[in-house]
């Protein structure tokens, strides 16, 4: 897919704002939440102040939209082939129930092809587009799951890598893979990018324990990966939080809402506020 990809335009009259922060969550294999981990993270920080535009990065496997029961008319498909700017794609996420914790989402499409197998160069310009919205506090990615080249290099873009993992050891095994694949990615990308900054400090990449039986569990199962990446990596991911598990999680996508919106004073409810306040101070 080639295209002329357009940078975004700068409302008019509204005063220039820093650029956004940029948070990406990746799994290293799917059916651990992520999507539903992102979908929560942008309510809450909404709920808090902020301005969030939640970007279904799952390219080919779009599902953000399912999750909220949405029908987007345009969708990312639209901006890469040049027909239409990031604006004219953005919808806008405003529950009855809440409407003090609304959110933009820039949706993606499900079952496209050529999505999948994105040129990573037009991917680039698209980050680079998303990135000068300043309109935004935080923009959040839901990147596909595992370690493929459109994931890998989205993860490498980002300020700050969310890596979601449950206490399977398949789940386990998997995001060590991608802890330690970004480790290389991000090294590469900012020695070769000059426009990058700074490196990020291992500090920028976290770890999010989901459906764990109890917070003293998820801290175990947190503390045996933690030491794997320490011995084989030299740095440890810290610790962005523990979600307990929760029915209420399943009942709200079930229904296609938000688990904040439908069930707000439940354990997995106030792990997710708890971890949204982390990674927004």
């Amino acid at each position: 897919m080639t295209a002329m990809l357009q940078l975004p335009v700068q409302d008019a009259g509204r005063p220039h704002r820093s650029l956004p922060h940029l948070i990406a969550i990746a799994s290293g294999k799917g059916g651990v939440g992520k999507t539903w981990l992102a979908i929560s993270l942008a309510q809450s920080m909404a709920l808090r102040g902020h301005k969030v535009l939640l970007v279904d990065g799952d390219l080919g496997l779009a599902n953000v939209d399912i999750q909220l029961g949405l029908t987007p008319k345009h969708d990312l498909s639209a901006v890469l082939s040049g027909r239409m700017q990031l604006a004219q794609v953005i919808v806008r996420h405003r529950s009855a129930e809440r409407p003090d914790a609304a959110f933009d989402i820039l949706p993606g499409r499900s079952g496209a092809a050529s999505l999948a197998t994105l040129d990573l160069g037009l991917l680039d310009r698209l980050l680079r587009s998303v990135r000068q919205l300043h309109s935004y506090d935080t923009v959040l990615l839901d990147l596909g799951a595992g370690i493929d080249p459109i994931a890998r290099f989205m993860a490498a873009f980002v300020d700050t890598l969310v890596v979601l993992s449950t206490d399977e050891p398949t789940a386990l095994t998997d995001a060590y893979a991608v802890l330690k694949l970004q480790a290389r990615d991000r090294a590469t990308r900012y020695t070769n990018d000059s426009s990058a900054g700074p490196m990020p400090t291992p500090a920028d990449v976290r770890l999010v324990i989901n459906q764990a039986g109890s917070q003293a569990s998820g801290r175990r199962t947190y503390e045996a990966l933690a030491r794997a990446c320490t011995i084989f990596l030299g740095h440890a991911p810290v610790l962005a939080g523990i979600i307990r598990r929760d029915g209420h999680v399943a009942d709200a996508i079930r229904r296609q809402t938000t688990l904040l919106t439908r069930h707000p004073n439940t354990p997995a409810a106030e792990d997710v506020d708890r971890i949204a306040r982390a990674l927004s101070s």
